[in-house]
């Protein structure tokens, strides 16, 4: 069992378009806080090992200029790696899949002695997105996969109930309690998406695309 409505209540979700090195790209973000100390944050999304754990097998070198392949799924280059000092941490890499590429920042920030604020960031050019793609699912194409993400890593790091191992997740979207999870990610990007300035009408079908797309199911 996983608390699924304490978890998505956990996340904040934002979407904007802006110029990126003079292109219009999209910029999804995502935020919680965990219940960790920094440094035990960063490790768990530095170290090959924990990774793992929460996410997927990772490949490479996890270093500054490295490049790391995350199995089945994207791989990239290490373009910054900042461990934790004054209480702040942070890496960026880019994001190889597909034949396209996009960056992701993550950063971490000290709420307490025991507790992490955690963002990531995903910027991707709107010319390299399909324009078909873009139409049917909108941001939570990628975003709903990030949310489930900061699952895994909730539940590694105890910030939600529940168990749930990353070799489980295709399976588990499959039950009543996964359908929920991409039912409500789906809808948490189409508020964002709205929040935008897009029209709500749009997102909302969007948003139906999405969780049919995860769950192979209709909405």
């Amino acid at each position: 069992m996983v608390d699924v409505p304490a978890q998505l209540a956990a996340v904040t979700r934002g979407y904007r378009t802006e110029e990126r090195d003079g292109e219009p790209s999209h910029v999804q973000s995502l935020e919680q806080d965990y219940p960790s100390p920094i440094e035990d944050v960063w490790e768990a999304v530095t170290s090959s090992d924990r990774i793992a754990r929460w996410f997927l097998p990772i490949s490479g070198e996890l270093r500054l200029g490295g490049r790391y392949q995350l199995e089945g799924n994207a791989g990239g280059e290490i373009l910054a790696c900042d461990p934790p000092a004054d209480g702040t941490a942070g890496y960026s890499a880019t994001w190889e899949f597909g034949g396209g590429v996009s960056w992701i920042t993550v950063r971490l920030a000290a709420t307490g002695e025991t507790t992490t604020r955690f963002e990531l960031e995903h910027v991707s050019r709107v010319a390299d997105v399909p324009a078909e793609m873009w139409e049917t699912f909108g941001p939570g194409a990628t975003g709903v996969g990030w949310d489930g993400g900061l699952l895994g890593l909730s539940l590694h790091l105890s910030a939600v109930e529940g168990s749930l191992a990353p070799a489980e997740a295709e399976a588990w979207a499959q039950t009543e309690e996964g359908r929920s999870f991409y039912r409500g990610a789906a809808d948490g990007w189409a508020i964002a998406h709205a929040a935008s300035g897009a029209d709500a009408d749009l997102a909302a079908r969007n948003a139906d695309a999405t969780y049919g797309f995860y769950t192979g199911t209709s909405a």
